[in-house]
């Protein structure tokens, strides 16, 4: 390991202290030494009922054994605020093989950071060994700028505390008096409605820049406010992005856009200059105006995702995907034809190639939503055929619903005129006389144009 190497990683340690430090006003008991708060039971509103039967089985199999054990992180944060956490996570200082040992049904993954995942049916409770800050080059792998590839250092529960991203995720609900450990003044960001990181704020982001998305993610989540030193540096740092692998960055998107409160996100993913190292190609489309209006589309998708999300309806990523993408498809194709001097649809197809080929090198993109995607964009121009049997052939399309859907979406956006969509409408509604009837008087256009 290069000098720079260590010298980051027994930096950590040395600023423990100053990170640590506590003024507290009120009778809550404090231990001056580590800083941690310990909120007992009757002083805060985390009850085991709450709690998956799942988790609770892991931390006191844990517990009995004679290990620590809390649940930590996004769940108890969640619990805290009265919100309904979507899963629950155990942090102990019994290591992973130990772990393996307590639970048929338990096995160990990644290399990066060695967890345990314990199943039960479908639900996963993730259990993590406390995380270290020491110094050992064995284990804590760092690039030459800083960023982590391999953690597997262990430690106490104040060391983990520290190596948690943000305060009101470093706090841990013990199952041994059901208390909440406070180490990083969670409790009182969390009162105040501040998203703090934990030590650096560059430095973390350097380690992780994944972490810039998670400053957005859980600020648009839980309503907070992102405290100073920790929103800066995103507007310095957001190129770091382009160092993480494309697969991650796909994962961390579905996050963000699939968490009910995606048009909010995606507004501040670009005020942060976040979006653009995400999606560059759409970033330069929404950064024009077409005929003196800006483009609306890809923020109509996101309040459209927002709304079926309230209403308990399924989303799938791949139609988000494709409303993020079909500017640049759009724009593409209009290149090329003019360009190579080709038909709209060969036109099409070579776009819709290139723009996925460019956009996997940033987030990649599953086959099968990139199957979705091709098809949804490929029956747009389908739609202006209203006579004949051609309606009654892309009614019968697999993926007719989803195309339509995607219709609507461009008529809302103002992308294109409306009545398509009124007409298709009417025609699912139909019955076959009227479809009949529909199909002859149609005003749509035998032959292909530009959608």
């Amino acid at each position: 390991m290069s000098k720079n190497k260590q010298s980051s990683s027994s930096g950590l340690l040395k600023r423990v202290s100053g990170w640590l430090k506590k003024d507290s006003s009120d009778d809550t008991p404090v231990n001056e030494g580590t800083g941690l708060v310990i909120i007992p039971r009757d002083q805060h509103n985390v009850s085991r009922n709450q709690i998956s039967e799942h988790a609770l089985k892991v931390l006191y199999r844990l517990h009995k054994a004679g290990y620590q054990a809390c649940l930590v992180g996004g769940g108890v944060r969640d619990l805290l605020l009265g919100l309904e956490p979507k899963d629950f996570d155990v942090a102990t200082d019994a290591q992973p093989e130990q772990v393996k040992a307590l639970f048929r049904n338990c096995r160990l993954i990644g290399r990066r950071f060695r967890l345990a995942h314990v199943f039960f049916g479908r639900e996963i409770i993730e259990v993590a060994t406390f995380r270290g800050v020491g110094d050992d080059v064995d284990q804590l792998k760092l690039n030459d700028e800083g960023r982590i590839l391999r953690d597997n250092v262990y430690g106490s529960i104040e060391e983990d505390a520290i190596r948690r991203d943000f305060s009101v995720n470093a706090l841990y609900y013990d199952i041994k008096d059901f208390s909440v450990l406070d180490y990083m003044h969670g409790m009182d960001d969390i009162k105040h409605g501040v998203l703090r990181m934990i030590g650096d704020p560059v430095q973390r982001y350097r380690e992780d820049p994944v972490r810039m998305l998670r400053v957005v993610r859980f600020a648009v989540k839980l309503g907070f406010q992102i405290e100073a030193n920790t929103e800066k540096p995103v507007f310095e740092l957001a190129s770091l992005l382009g160092d993480i692998s494309s697969s991650r960055l796909f994962d961390e998107s579905v996050k963000l856009f699939l968490s009910g409160q995606a048009l909010q996100t995606f507004e501040m993913l670009r005020h942060y200059g976040l979006f653009a190292q995400l999606y560059p190609m759409t970033e330069i489309e929404l950064s024009h105006e077409e005929q003196g209006f800006p483009i609306m589309l890809v923020a109509q998708a996101m309040k459209n995702t927002d709304k079926r999300l309230a209403e308990g309806k399924p989303v799938t990523p791949a139609f988000l995907y494709a409303a993020l993408l079909w500017e640049p498809v759009r724009k593409r194709t209009e290149q090329i034809r003019e360009k190579d001097q080709l038909p709209y649809t060969p036109a099409l197809q070579k776009a819709i190639a290139q723009v996925l080929s460019e956009q996997s090198q940033h987030t990649s993109i599953p086959r099968r939503f990139s199957m979705f995607m091709r098809e949804v964009w490929n029956l747009q121009s389908r739609f202006v055929h209203m006579r004949g049997g051609r309606p009654y052939k892309l009614l019968s399309h697999p993926r007719f619903r989803a195309a339509y859907d995607f219709l609507l979406l461009r008529e809302d956006s103002g992308e294109v005129k409306p009545g398509a969509g009124e007409w298709w409408t009417r025609f699912q509604e139909a019955s076959a006389a009227e479809r009949k009837k529909m199909t002859h008087s149609g005003q749509g256009n035998k032959r292909q144009r530009k959608s």
